[in-house]
């Protein structure tokens, strides 16, 4: 699994996708950075937090996400090099983790450059801390589900700006889940919109970003990275078999 894991790293740090990935995400998050500082007093001391900042993030995340995993597995099918992938000793499983876990170090290697922006707020006011760590914890798992997702459509084709396409659609999409569950119509069917509401993820990491941790939440986000790498598994074992690759 190391191997593989290897590669894709290298594919990621060896070219300068990740490093033009992680350089768009920070100008994105200066811009709003920005924007929230511009917001203040102009007194000398920042009370500034966090929490609409990372409610903003989520958007320029759905732009990004689809572009870092749609190469997981349709660029392999693209370049004629799946075969080589299929063929190897490596079970299923671990190809998928390898590659969830490659693209989940490229997400936290974007991330760790935000750190910078609490430390310049901390020295010329307040940052609260607690509020801060739930914020980071909310935005990885938030992340780390909608990679697997990003994973699971980028199986599906052998078109790399498919996926990225269908992938920013789905995201997109699924941040109003809950704005649909609260409509007047599913209002009037509270089963109906239980089942819905159950989906929603935006709501979920609201708590997260306001300070507070949630074992349903924490629950929810690893059910659902968890489903979905087995949905992945399932459609790269599928296409396993049907090339008669045992």
């Amino acid at each position: 699994m190391f191997p593989i894991y290897k590669k894709e790293l290298q594919s990621f740090f060896y070219t300068p996708f990740a490093y033009a990935m992680a350089m768009l995400f920070m100008l994105l998050f200066s811009l709003s950075f920005s924007t929230g500082i511009a917001k203040l007093d102009s007194s000398n001391t920042w009370a500034f937090s966090f929490t609409e900042m990372f409610y903003s993030v989520i958007l320029y995340f759905i732009f990004l996400l689809p572009i870092l995993t749609m190469r997981t597995f349709a660029e392999e099918r693209k370049n004629g090099t799946e075969v080589l992938l299929m063929t190897s000793p490596v079970s299923t499983a671990k190809i998928v983790i390898a590659k969830f876990l490659a693209n989940i170090t490229v997400y936290l290697f974007m991330l760790a450059g935000t750190i910078i922006f609490p430390i310049i707020t901390a020295m010329k006011g307040e940052v609260v801390v607690s509020q801060l760590i739930c914020a980071y914890i909310g935005i990885f798992c938030w992340g780390a589900m909608y990679i697997a997702l990003g994973m699971l459509i980028s199986s599906f084709t052998e078109s790399p700006i498919i996926a990225a396409i269908i992938g920013e659609v789905i995201m997109f999409a699924l941040l109003f889940v809950d704005d649909i569950a609260n409509t007047a119509f599913i209002s009037q069917y509270p089963k109906l919109r239980s089942a819905i509401y159950a989906f929603a993820a935006q709501p979920r990491f609201a708590y997260f970003s306001e300070g507070f941790i949630r074992l349903s939440d924490l629950v929810f986000f690893a059910s659902a990275i968890i489903v979905l790498l087995i949905w992945t598994y399932i459609s790269i074992e599928k296409r396993r078999w049907n090339r008669g690759v045992s």
